[in-house]
């Protein structure tokens, strides 16, 4: 979700630029920075944005500027002024000199004279700002869609490794039922030295075992997972939420393999797919 985008636009003397970057978040977050004035627009950039993004921390930068010459306003406080006459009057008859004030020197008197920017048109204002906009979130996307392609085929190579895993642990399960038969066997024979085996006993045994070993389910949902993992990075629509649960899943049933395994061939399998989890959870955290 990283990403970078900007445009600048200059219409009838008003000139304003938009620069934004995106990083990772799990949930939208829109940071503005603005002047002040266009303060009375934020809720309008919010949403904006928000029905064009849906993950990532936001940062966007506006900067607005204009050359018109309706656009400053210069405002005479009248009242001072008067009180800086009548002071100066008041002045020169005390002292007996001339009175001789200009009105250069009145208007460089402290707040006597205000230049403002004067109220421009909103909804001139308001236009410009949303084509800007619109611009600079284009090529965000932009690259972001770049970063995702990468990341598409970083995270299909992983899922591509975990149903190779999964499917070396289903191999080796078939071995493992027969391992522990011929060692459970074994291990009854050295206790009990020359009395009979119960085949039928050991047979109840093994199968309680395999039993409580059995990880078909557990496969066929990793497998599934997997298999909507690839469909959802085929939708044009922001699937990183769905992705991230099912990460959660993938991460459950590797867990509840590894619960169930004594082997030490197993065990390794579900450590190795469980660093391939979590890689894939990280690179999840850049998909909106």
């Amino acid at each position: 979700m990283t990403g970078f985008g900007k445009s600048e636009l200059t219409q009838d003397g008003r000139k304003i630029s938009v620069e934004m970057k995106s990083v990772n978040n799990r949930f939208l977050d829109i940071n503005i920075r603005q002047p002040r004035f266009m303060l009375a627009y934020e809720e309008t950039v919010r949403k904006f944005l928000k029905e064009r993004l849906t993950r990532g921390r936001i940062d966007v930068f506006i900067n607005y500027s204009s050359e018109r010459e309706d656009s400053k306003e210069v405002r005479v406080d009248i009242g001072l002024v008067s009180a800086y006459l009548r002071t100066g009057r008041q002045i020169a008859e005390m002292a007996g000199i001339e009175n001789d004030l200009t009105v250069s020197q009145i208007m460089r008197m402290p707040d006597a004279v205000n230049y403002e920017e004067k109220e421009d048109d909103a909804a001139a204002i308001e236009r410009l700002l949303l084509e800007v906009l619109g611009r600079a979130v284009t090529e965000l996307q932009a690259a972001r869609t770049r970063e995702g392609e990468v990341l598409k085929k970083d995270i299909s190579k992983r899922l591509e490794m975990l149903t190779g895993i999964a499917g070396e642990i289903n191999a080796k399960e078939k071995t493992v039922v027969e391992e522990y038969r011929q060692k459970l066997k074994d291990r009854l024979n050295e206790l009990m030295q020359n009395a009979t085996l119960d085949d039928q006993r050991l047979a109840q045994e093994v199968a309680i075992y395999a039993d409580k070993a059995n990880i078909t389910e557990e496969i066929v949902r990793i497998k599934s997972h997997v298999k909507q993992f690839f469909k959802l990075a085929e939708e044009q629509t922001a699937q990183g939420r769905n992705m991230d649960f099912i990460v959660q899943e993938l991460n459950r049933e590797f867990n509840t393999i590894g619960s169930k395994s004594q082997d030490t061939g197993i065990v390794n399998a579900v450590l190795a797919a469980k660093g391939e989890v979590e890689k894939i959870r990280e690179q999840i955290q850049n998909i909106e």
